[in-house]
Protein backbone atom coordinates (compact mmCIF):
# COMPACT_ATOMS: atom_id res chain seq x y z
CA UNK A 1 0.00 0.00 0.00
CA UNK A 2 1.68 3.52 -1.03
CA UNK A 3 0.42 6.59 0.97
CA UNK A 4 1.33 9.95 -0.24
CA UNK A 5 1.58 12.27 1.83
CA UNK A 6 1.64 17.14 1.16
CA UNK A 7 2.62 19.41 2.76
CA UNK A 8 5.75 16.83 4.83
CA UNK A 9 7.80 20.06 5.81
CA UNK A 10 4.60 21.38 8.20
CA UNK A 11 3.93 20.01 11.53
CA UNK A 12 1.68 17.26 10.97
CA UNK A 13 3.61 16.25 7.88
CA UNK A 14 6.38 15.43 9.95
CA UNK A 15 4.09 14.07 12.70
CA UNK A 16 2.92 11.94 9.74
CA UNK A 17 7.01 11.01 8.95
CA UNK A 18 7.67 10.16 12.67
CA UNK A 19 5.01 7.94 13.46
CA UNK A 20 5.59 6.47 9.77
CA UNK A 21 8.09 4.56 11.39
CA UNK A 22 5.80 2.19 13.97
CA UNK A 23 3.61 1.12 9.53
CA UNK A 24 6.75 -0.30 7.64
CA UNK A 25 4.37 -2.34 6.06
CA UNK A 26 3.05 0.77 4.44
CA UNK A 27 4.97 2.30 1.20
CA UNK A 28 5.35 6.41 2.37
CA UNK A 29 6.15 9.04 -0.21
CA UNK A 30 6.49 12.20 1.71
CA UNK A 31 6.66 15.39 -0.69
CA UNK A 32 6.97 19.27 0.79
CA UNK A 33 5.91 22.28 -1.07
CA UNK A 34 9.14 21.87 -3.78
CA UNK A 35 8.28 18.26 -4.20
CA UNK A 36 4.43 18.51 -4.48
CA UNK A 37 3.05 21.86 -5.41
CA UNK A 38 -1.03 21.09 -4.89
CA UNK A 39 -1.73 24.80 -6.42
CA UNK A 40 -0.11 22.92 -10.45
CA UNK A 41 -1.46 20.32 -11.84
CA UNK A 42 1.76 19.60 -13.74
CA UNK A 43 3.05 18.87 -10.71
CA UNK A 44 0.30 16.68 -9.04
CA UNK A 45 0.30 14.62 -12.52
CA UNK A 46 4.36 14.34 -12.56
CA UNK A 47 4.16 13.06 -8.25
CA UNK A 48 0.90 10.46 -9.23
CA UNK A 49 2.05 9.24 -11.92
CA UNK A 50 5.44 8.36 -10.57
CA UNK A 51 3.83 7.16 -7.27
CA UNK A 52 0.72 5.50 -8.08
CA UNK A 53 -1.17 6.39 -4.24
CA UNK A 54 -3.66 4.28 -2.89
CA UNK A 55 -4.15 6.83 -0.36
CA UNK A 56 -2.79 10.70 -0.50
CA UNK A 57 -3.09 12.97 3.45
CA UNK A 58 -3.19 16.33 2.22
CA UNK A 59 -1.37 17.74 4.99
CA UNK A 60 -0.79 20.77 2.82
CA UNK A 61 -2.59 24.06 4.21
CA UNK A 62 -2.01 27.46 4.26
CA UNK A 63 -2.72 28.29 8.19
CA UNK A 64 -1.86 31.48 8.74
CA UNK A 65 -5.08 32.99 10.00
CA UNK A 66 -4.21 36.76 10.25
CA UNK A 67 -2.62 37.02 6.84
CA UNK A 68 -4.88 35.20 4.99
CA UNK A 69 -6.85 38.29 5.62
CA UNK A 70 -4.17 40.38 3.39
CA UNK A 71 -3.53 37.39 1.40
CA UNK A 72 -6.90 36.11 0.43
CA UNK A 73 -5.37 34.77 -3.37
CA UNK A 74 -2.84 32.80 -1.54
CA UNK A 75 -5.02 31.18 1.07
CA UNK A 76 -7.61 30.20 -1.40
CA UNK A 77 -5.26 28.89 -4.47
CA UNK A 78 -3.60 26.78 -1.53
CA UNK A 79 -6.42 26.17 0.86
CA UNK A 80 -9.07 25.69 -2.01
CA UNK A 81 -7.65 25.26 -5.76
CA UNK A 82 -4.99 22.57 -4.43
CA UNK A 83 -7.71 20.37 -2.96
CA UNK A 84 -9.46 20.49 -5.86
CA UNK A 85 -6.86 19.82 -8.29
CA UNK A 86 -6.22 16.76 -5.74
CA UNK A 87 -9.30 15.76 -5.57
CA UNK A 88 -9.42 15.38 -9.47
CA UNK A 89 -6.09 13.47 -9.26
CA UNK A 90 -7.28 11.12 -6.49
CA UNK A 91 -10.65 10.53 -9.15
CA UNK A 92 -8.44 10.06 -12.10
CA UNK A 93 -5.42 7.41 -10.27
CA UNK A 94 -7.78 5.74 -8.16
CA UNK A 95 -6.74 7.32 -4.84
CA UNK A 96 -8.77 7.48 -1.68
CA UNK A 97 -8.42 10.86 -0.47
CA UNK A 98 -7.67 12.01 2.93
CA UNK A 99 -7.98 16.09 3.38
CA UNK A 100 -7.51 17.94 6.69
CA UNK A 101 -9.48 21.07 7.30
CA UNK A 102 -10.36 23.13 10.46
CA UNK A 103 -12.77 24.14 12.82
CA UNK A 104 -12.33 27.55 11.72
CA UNK A 105 -15.60 26.22 9.17
CA UNK A 106 -17.69 27.56 12.22
CA UNK A 107 -18.66 30.62 13.45
CA UNK A 108 -18.30 29.61 17.58
CA UNK A 109 -21.37 31.13 18.43
CA UNK A 110 -22.57 27.66 19.65
CA UNK A 111 -22.14 26.28 23.38
CA UNK A 112 -21.99 22.59 22.57
CA UNK A 113 -19.65 20.88 20.96
CA UNK A 114 -19.80 20.83 17.19
CA UNK A 115 -20.99 17.63 15.09
CA UNK A 116 -20.17 17.03 11.36
CA UNK A 117 -23.63 18.48 10.16
CA UNK A 118 -23.83 21.72 12.42
CA UNK A 119 -24.34 24.51 9.72
CA UNK A 120 -20.51 26.23 8.78
CA UNK A 121 -20.23 29.93 9.09
CA UNK A 122 -16.51 30.94 8.83
CA UNK A 123 -15.05 34.18 10.61
CA UNK A 124 -12.34 35.15 7.84
CA UNK A 125 -10.80 34.35 4.65
CA UNK A 126 -8.88 31.23 6.24
CA UNK A 127 -12.08 29.45 7.55
CA UNK A 128 -13.67 30.23 4.30
CA UNK A 129 -10.42 29.17 2.08
CA UNK A 130 -10.75 25.81 3.99
CA UNK A 131 -14.70 25.10 3.23
CA UNK A 132 -14.18 25.81 -0.69
CA UNK A 133 -11.60 23.64 -0.03
CA UNK A 134 -14.23 20.78 1.54
CA UNK A 135 -16.64 21.59 -1.07
CA UNK A 136 -14.43 21.26 -4.25
CA UNK A 137 -13.15 18.02 -2.66
CA UNK A 138 -16.95 16.93 -2.76
CA UNK A 139 -17.77 18.06 -6.14
CA UNK A 140 -14.94 16.50 -7.53
CA UNK A 141 -13.90 13.08 -5.15
CA UNK A 142 -16.60 10.38 -4.28
CA UNK A 143 -13.69 8.82 -2.38
CA UNK A 144 -12.58 10.96 0.21
CA UNK A 145 -12.34 11.49 4.06
CA UNK A 146 -12.57 15.40 5.61
CA UNK A 147 -10.87 15.52 9.04
CA UNK A 148 -11.50 18.83 10.61
CA UNK A 149 -9.10 19.66 13.42
CA UNK A 150 -8.74 22.09 16.07
CA UNK A 151 -5.38 23.73 17.93
CA UNK A 152 -3.39 21.46 16.31
CA UNK A 153 0.29 21.52 17.96
CA UNK A 154 3.16 19.57 18.24
CA UNK A 155 7.35 19.80 19.24
CA UNK A 156 7.58 20.88 14.97
CA UNK A 157 6.69 24.06 13.72
CA UNK A 158 5.02 26.58 14.28
CA UNK A 159 2.34 26.49 16.82
CA UNK A 160 0.92 27.78 20.09
CA UNK A 161 2.94 25.45 22.02
CA UNK A 162 6.00 25.85 20.48
CA UNK A 163 5.52 29.94 20.73
CA UNK A 164 4.46 29.75 24.13
CA UNK A 165 7.60 28.24 25.01
CA UNK A 166 9.95 30.55 23.37
CA UNK A 167 8.21 33.40 25.23
CA UNK A 168 8.63 31.96 28.35
CA UNK A 169 12.40 32.20 27.04
CA UNK A 170 11.92 35.67 26.48
CA UNK A 171 9.39 37.42 29.07
CA UNK A 172 8.87 36.89 32.51
CA UNK A 173 5.01 37.84 31.90
CA UNK A 174 2.40 36.69 29.44
CA UNK A 175 -1.13 37.55 29.04
CA UNK A 176 -3.05 35.10 27.00
CA UNK A 177 -6.80 35.09 25.90
CA UNK A 178 -9.17 33.43 28.49
CA UNK A 179 -13.01 33.43 26.15
CA UNK A 180 -12.27 31.32 23.43
CA UNK A 181 -12.62 27.78 24.26
CA UNK A 182 -11.59 24.90 21.79
CA UNK A 183 -9.80 21.44 22.29
CA UNK A 184 -6.10 21.08 22.11
CA UNK A 185 -4.90 17.92 19.11
CA UNK A 186 -1.27 16.71 19.13
CA UNK A 187 -0.44 15.97 15.85
CA UNK A 188 1.26 13.24 16.29
CA UNK A 189 -2.20 11.47 17.92
CA UNK A 190 -3.99 12.94 14.88
CA UNK A 191 -1.00 11.67 12.45
CA UNK A 192 -1.62 8.26 14.08
CA UNK A 193 -5.71 8.10 13.67
CA UNK A 194 -5.18 9.07 9.98
CA UNK A 195 -2.88 6.10 9.73
CA UNK A 196 -5.47 3.81 11.87
CA UNK A 197 -7.85 5.24 9.44
CA UNK A 198 -6.67 4.10 6.27
CA UNK A 199 -5.85 0.75 7.68
CA UNK A 200 -9.44 0.35 9.02
CA UNK A 201 -10.73 1.85 5.47
CA UNK A 202 -8.84 -1.23 3.31
CA UNK A 203 -9.78 -3.49 4.89
CA UNK A 204 -14.03 -2.66 4.47
CA UNK A 205 -16.51 -3.93 2.40
CA UNK A 206 -18.47 -0.39 2.66
CA UNK A 207 -15.96 2.80 3.16
CA UNK A 208 -17.39 5.32 5.54
CA UNK A 209 -16.65 8.48 3.54
CA UNK A 210 -17.34 11.66 4.37
CA UNK A 211 -16.30 14.21 7.03
CA UNK A 212 -14.98 13.38 10.04
CA UNK A 213 -14.27 15.56 12.88
CA UNK A 214 -10.86 14.64 14.93
CA UNK A 215 -9.36 16.57 18.14
CA UNK A 216 -8.57 15.71 21.49
CA UNK A 217 -10.69 15.14 24.15
CA UNK A 218 -11.85 17.71 26.74
CA UNK A 219 -11.76 20.97 26.34
CA UNK A 220 -9.93 24.42 27.40
CA UNK A 221 -9.41 28.04 27.27
CA UNK A 222 -5.65 29.37 25.81
CA UNK A 223 -5.29 30.25 28.80
CA UNK A 224 -5.39 27.34 30.21
CA UNK A 225 -3.86 25.41 28.02
CA UNK A 226 -0.50 27.59 28.23
CA UNK A 227 -0.74 27.30 31.92
CA UNK A 228 -0.62 23.54 31.33
CA UNK A 229 1.86 23.96 28.65
CA UNK A 230 4.32 25.84 31.58
CA UNK A 231 3.13 23.65 33.94
CA UNK A 232 4.31 20.24 32.04
CA UNK A 233 7.32 21.89 31.07
CA UNK A 234 8.21 23.25 34.88
CA UNK A 235 8.30 26.79 33.70
CA UNK A 236 7.55 29.44 36.36
CA UNK A 237 6.32 32.47 34.70
CA UNK A 238 3.06 34.85 35.52
CA UNK A 239 0.28 34.21 33.04
CA UNK A 240 -2.33 36.66 33.04
CA UNK A 241 -5.48 35.83 31.60
CA UNK A 242 -7.32 38.52 28.93
CA UNK A 243 -10.26 39.23 27.08
CA UNK A 244 -10.59 38.95 22.87
CA UNK A 245 -11.34 42.32 22.94
CA UNK A 246 -8.22 43.09 24.76
CA UNK A 247 -6.09 41.19 22.23
CA UNK A 248 -7.12 42.33 18.76
CA UNK A 249 -6.13 40.46 16.06
CA UNK A 250 -6.81 40.78 11.96
CA UNK A 251 -8.90 37.53 11.50
CA UNK A 252 -11.50 37.23 14.40
CA UNK A 253 -11.92 33.68 16.16
CA UNK A 254 -14.55 31.62 16.66
CA UNK A 255 -15.60 32.14 20.65
CA UNK A 256 -16.32 28.32 21.06
CA UNK A 257 -14.89 25.90 18.46
CA UNK A 258 -15.26 22.46 20.39
CA UNK A 259 -15.77 19.27 17.99
CA UNK A 260 -18.32 16.26 18.59
CA UNK A 261 -16.60 13.06 18.00
CA UNK A 262 -19.03 10.44 18.29
CA UNK A 263 -18.96 10.42 14.39
CA UNK A 264 -15.55 9.11 14.10
CA UNK A 265 -15.52 7.02 17.17
CA UNK A 266 -18.37 5.40 16.43
CA UNK A 267 -16.80 4.80 12.60
CA UNK A 268 -13.57 4.04 13.19
CA UNK A 269 -13.96 2.66 16.95
CA UNK A 270 -11.21 4.59 18.03
CA UNK A 271 -10.16 5.74 21.74
CA UNK A 272 -8.92 9.38 21.95
CA UNK A 273 -7.07 10.80 24.65
CA UNK A 274 -7.44 13.71 27.07
CA UNK A 275 -6.02 16.80 25.84
CA UNK A 276 -4.35 16.72 29.08
CA UNK A 277 -2.91 13.28 28.95
CA UNK A 278 -1.87 14.37 24.96
CA UNK A 279 -0.38 17.35 26.63
CA UNK A 280 2.19 14.92 29.13
CA UNK A 281 3.20 12.65 25.89
CA UNK A 282 4.74 15.31 24.11
CA UNK A 283 8.71 15.53 24.28
CA UNK A 284 11.33 18.28 22.90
Amino acid sequence: MVVLVTGAAGQLGQSLQHVAQSYPGIEWVFCDSTQLDIASTASITAVFSKVKPHYCINAAAYTAVDKAESEPDKAYLINATGPEYLAKACSEFGTTLVHISTDFVFDGTQNTPYTETDPTAPLGVYGASKLAGEQAIQNYSQAYYIIRTSWVYSPFGNNFMMTMLRLARERDSLSVVNDQVGSPTNALDLAATLVELIQKDQVMDAHPYGIYHYSNEGQCTWYEFAKAIFKKNSIAILVQPISTNQFPTPARRPAYSVLSKGKIKQALNIQISDWKTALSKITE
